[in-house]
């Protein structure tokens, strides 16, 4: 069995300038996945990308691997920041309206660098980062299921966990679909019809 490379930072950048350089490499190494792939990225190249020495970056960083694992981790808390603030929005939103605007949130969310979030669904298991993904599932879940709790007087009789799961993974999986692989649907003249009528799936579900 192959050996898996460290995917842990060496040390934590506490200081503000070597805050800066970490932030710089995780900063090239999304770029670079984008612009040229996994297999071709290098830490020599992400150094050079970076504007820093190939010396600075094993400093904090092992392996590209770990250098990938950094980017998984800071787009995955970008993307549960913006959750938690959605709903903390429309928490006390009547459902409709909530709906629609968390629907809306979480596109706008991904359309920010598509061609970024293609690269890293497609390398998570290669950087062993599986249980991360699913630690922000399950935090997803629980977040969905809570504002469904609060919005129990407008939904028809339903098993909430069954329901936020089904909320939660229909929604992702639609707005991925149309964020890699339809990006059309969501060119200006479409979108709004696109929220639409995933918020419309939604509601036609839970009520």
């Amino acid at each position: 069995m192959p050996n898996t490379p460290p995917l842990e930072p060496r040390k934590i950048a506490s200081q503000s300038r070597s805050r800066a350089t970490v932030d710089a490499l995780v900063e090239a190494t999304a770029r670079i996945l984008v612009k040229e792939g996994f297999e071709r990225a290098s830490t020599n190249r992400i150094a050079a990308e970076a504007g820093v020495s190939i010396g600075s970056l094993y400093q904090y960083f092992p392996t590209k691997e770990a250098l990938v694992a950094s980017v998984i981790e800071r787009h995955k808390n970008e993307m549960m920041a913006i959750l938690r603030e959605a709903l903390a929005k429309v928490f006390s939103w009547p459902l409709r309206r909530g709906v629609r605007e968390l629907v809306t949130v979480m596109i706008r969310a991904h359309r920010v660098d598509p061609e970024l979030h293609r690269v890293l669904v497609e390398q998570i298991p290669r950087t062993g980062r599986l249980a991360e993904v699913e630690a922000f599932e399950r935090e997803s879940l629980s977040l969905v299921r809570t504002y469904l709790e609060a919005h129990r007087h407008e939904l028809r009789p339903l098993d909430l966990d069954i329901a936020a799961f089904v909320c939660v993974s229909s929604v992702e999986a639609v707005t991925h679909g149309m964020v890699l692989r339809h990006p059309e649907l969501l060119a200006k003249d479409k979108l709004d019809a696109s929220v639409e009528e995933v918020s419309r799936l939604v509601m036609r579900y839970l009520t």
